[in-house]
């Protein structure tokens, strides 16, 4: 949250001054792509369900990865297309994660659940589920972080990356939200103006 370590239910202000606490965060990344010095990419399909309540959910191991040297790392939020018709769906995908609307809509990408007294919403809560794959309402983005300098993997060297999610970026830059006018994203309406915003939450923190 901004500089400090996110905490459940603790108090925070957004960019408009109004505080508020987070009850739920949690959202989808996958199509993780480590991109090579020679062009070339290793892509790892998977998808993993980042969850604030679930710790070991944020730390993420890649296996097999081919020695070499790296310049960077991609991935997107959200859930693409293919996966998102693809039926009932096991692992992270798994419908019972409580991240998936229905047959006809998909998956939720992107949960931010909590209560700020400026909400008119009742017991002053809001909440953003973003999803939606489809154009125009398409939430899916892609990330990029590159690194300062190339990265080396070989089998005598893995490769930690630190990667920072600011939370409060998924409320400001490009749209800042106003809990009094917007406490409630709960299908594709609006939902791009949130996955605008979340789409600058990651940065690489340089080891």
């Amino acid at each position: 949250m901004g500089n400090t370590v996110l905490q459940l239910d603790s108090t925070y202000k957004n960019a408009l001054g109004q505080t508020f606490t987070i009850a739920n965060f949690k959202y989808y990344i996958g199509n993780i792509s480590l991109k090579k010095t020679d062009g070339k990419s290793f892509v790892i399909k998977d998808y993993f369900l980042i969850n604030e309540h679930e710790e070991d959910s944020k730390q993420i191991i890649l296996n097999d990865v081919p020695e070499g040297s790296y310049t960077g790392i991609e991935f997107i939020v959200g859930v693409d297309s293919l996966h998102n018709c693809s039926g009932l769906q096991q692992g992270s995908l798994d419908p019972t994660n409580g991240m998936f609307w229905a047959w006809n809509t998909g998956y939720v990408f992107l949960k931010l659940d909590g209560q700020s007294p400026s909400s008119k919403s009742a017991g002053n809560i809001f909440e953003y589920h973003i999803g939606g794959y489809k154009q125009p309402t398409n939430s899916i983005r892609k990330i990029i972080l590159n690194f300062k300098g190339d990265k080396t993997i070989s089998s005598i060297t893995p490769l930690s990356l630190v990667i920072k999610a600011d939370v409060l970026e998924v409320l400001k830059t490009p749209t800042t939200i106003d809990f009094s006018k917007l406490p409630s994203v709960t299908d594709t309406r609006n939902a791009v103006i949130i996955a605008n915003n979340y789409m600058d939450m990651f940065s690489l923190l340089e080891q």
